[in-house]
């Protein structure tokens, strides 16, 4: 008998739910959802998404796995490789996944259905590309009847855009606490007072705060047409549009090789041996941890395996992103990770939504120049990062070691009065050797750096 598990985030739709049975992700069409199903189909909606890779696509499969009374159909959908969540993107990546959802939105209009929610949760990134993957978010238009999932689209895209944009940092975060969007009277304290010059934020920010303040329970319903929600999609797109955060100019670790005193000519024999110890490396997937601009997660690209590639530095990522639309389809997945406080485990049971380290674990993890700061900058002991990097590796590490002789740990020990020691290269040697087999070791020309490539002990 196949196995058959449910998954712990698909519940909240009692049109159908996700499962896993035989090593795939599948999906179960209930009997409720049958007739929005076939509209999907017969109206050529999902075929128009299919063609413009705005959707993931599926086969119908006949089979019953759950032998459930409510069963309509089963959908394979097209497998993702790695699912990341919306408080991980960049504040470009949930941009794009907010026109996407728009434009499905506008697109479903004209097939005489709309989106009957607006969940961020329903994005994912494929091929460096924003994707839609819940088929069962489709429902038969009602022009009488406005949109319906307007309030958790600006909850869970508009409103931490425009604290993006006016406050220029990564405000995206907040979505780990409201894993449901972000209120509108937590949104409209927040934004700052110049924020209300803009049209965009009277609309959808103090006038939706203020309808919520007055709303009656006996109100009357306000007939809807379809002329006015276009007209609002439009509105949204073009305000989602119009903002932006700055990638560009001084931040944590965008200049870190133009600041080194080792610069290009480190890189450069940084980069000859990383591609050595890569060349003869069989993976099927990888993880760049600390990748800063993403200059070793292109290389690993090279080799035609996706890379997860984090660093904790918003404005990076959000700018490696960006460079990577350019080039699509990209192998490359940048996401906004924080090793020192990943993403946990959140919702009901503490399991709708996967930690991050327990999603990330690679055939390949690289951690070049991290080592160094989560001992001697955010005090985790040595056996501690090996252990974490241990957790995340399934076959194959390269990882560099920088001694106390680098100028770089030279700043970050210069006002600390004390750090966790031994911390040598031999301390270093010792505390991977629990978990790995060291299988090269080279040291970086004109450097005291060394890279090495372990294999995990199984």
């Amino acid at each position: 008998m196949a196995e058959y598990q449910r998954h712990p985030a698909s519940f909240r739709d009692p049109s159908g739910f996700v499962f896993f049975a035989n090593g795939k992700y599948y999906r179960q069409v209930n009997q409720s959802y049958a007739k929005n199903f076939e509209l999907l189909v017969s109206s050529g909606l999902y075929s128009n998404l299919i063609s413009q890779k705005f959707l993931v696509p599926h086969e119908v499969i006949d089979r019953n796995f759950g032998l459930s009374d409510d069963w309509y159909k089963t959908l394979l959908p097209q497998q993702l490789s790695f699912i990341s969540y919306p408080y991980e993107w960049c504040f470009d990546e949930l941009k794009d996944a907010a026109l996407l959802t728009l434009s499905i939105m506008r697109t479903s209009i004209d097939h005489g259905m709309v989106l009957k929610d607006a969940t961020s949760f329903n994005i994912q990134f494929d091929k460096g590309r924003p994707v839609f993957i819940d088929s069962l978010s489709f429902e038969v238009y009602d022009r009488t009847k406005p949109w319906i999932a307007y309030r958790q689209f600006c909850e869970c895209f508009l409103f931490p855009l425009l604290l993006g944009h006016y406050l220029q940092t990564d405000m995206q975060k907040l979505l780990t606490v409201y894993s449901d969007g972000i209120p509108v009277n937590i949104a409209s304290k927040l934004l700052p007072i110049r924020s209300r010059l803009s049209l965009s934020v009277w609309l959808h920010v103090l006038l939706q705060n203020s309808v919520g303040k007055k709303a009656d329970t006996k109100q009357t319903a306000t007939r809807f047409t379809k002329e006015k929600l276009i007209r609002l999609i439009d509105h949204l797109q073009s305000s989602i549009k119009r903002l932006h955060i700055k990638s560009s100019g001084r931040t944590t670790w965008n200049n870190y090789y133009d600041e080194t005193i080792l610069s290009n000519q480190y890189l450069e024999q940084k980069e000859i041996i990383f591609r050595e110890l890569m060349s003869d490396v069989d993976v099927e997937n990888a993880l760049d941890l600390g990748c800063n601009n993403g200059y070793f997660s292109k290389i690993i690209a090279e080799h035609q395996v996706p890379v997860v590639a984090v660093d904790f530095d918003g404005p990076s990522i959000n700018h490696f992103y960006l460079s990577e639309k350019n080039k699509l389809p990209s192998a490359i997945l940048p996401l906004c990770i924080d090793l020192t406080n990943p993403s946990p485990a959140i919702g009901i049971h503490n399991d709708e939504r996967s930690t991050f380290l327990e999603r990330a674990k690679s055939d390949l993890v690289i951690a070049l120049a991290i080592v160094h700061h989560l001992v001697l900058s955010k005090n985790i002991p040595m056996a501690d990062v090996a252990l974490m990097l241990a957790n995340l590796t399934r076959k194959a590490l390269i990882v560099e070691f920088v001694p106390l002789s680098d100028p770089k740990s030279q700043q970050l020990i210069e006002n600390k009065t004390e750090y966790h020691k031994p911390y040598d290269a031999n301390a270093f040697e010792l505390c991977f050797s629990d978990y790995f087999e060291m299988e090269r070791k080279e040291i970086i020309p004109q450097t005291d750096r060394i890279l090495y490539r372990m294999k995990r002990k199984q």
